[in-house]
């Protein structure tokens, strides 16, 4: 077997790494949800690439054709795509809402803000208000 002759996987490989760095290497929200959909595509092409049968046909039954193809992996690949559009248009939507809730879709923006709601949340919870912190940190300049 040849290696280039294999370029298929080849592709396929070089899209999964690709997705994953991008979900890893990224802060922003968005650009991991593009990763997500390249990889995703990588293991599209993954199904495809091993359904394919050399000299086989579609499974029509005829006297001149021995070797048939199994439609499965292509019919199952049609639903994950479908299932893929609705899961990205959902993390969308979700991104839509993180930002108009906390004005950014930089992870570690939002991990910020929330630590300090948490915290807010907690001296609130302890008796002290928004007032006295502000004291407190002009007291401290």
């Amino acid at each position: 077997m040849n290696i280039l002759g294999l370029y298929n996987y080849w592709i396929v490989v070089v899209l999964m790494m690709i997705g994953f760095y991008i979900v890893i290497a990224h802060e922003n929200l968005i650009k991991k949800l593009v990763g997500v959909s390249i990889f995703q595509t990588s293991v599209f092409f993954f199904y495809i690439s091993m359904g394919k049968i050399s000299g086989a046909t579609a499974p029509i039954l005829d006297e001149k054709w021995q070797l048939y193809s199994n439609p499965l992996p292509h019919v199952l690949i049609l639903t994950a795509i479908v299932v893929g559009i609705a899961t990205t248009a959902l993390g969308l939507a979700l991104v839509v809402r993180i930002q108009e809730a906390y004005g950014s879709v930089e992870e570690n923006e939002i991990q910020v803000q929330d630590v300090q709601d948490r915290m807010e949340c907690q001296l609130e919870a302890y008796g002290f208000r928004q007032e006295h912190v502000f004291s407190v940190q002009k007291l401290e300049e």
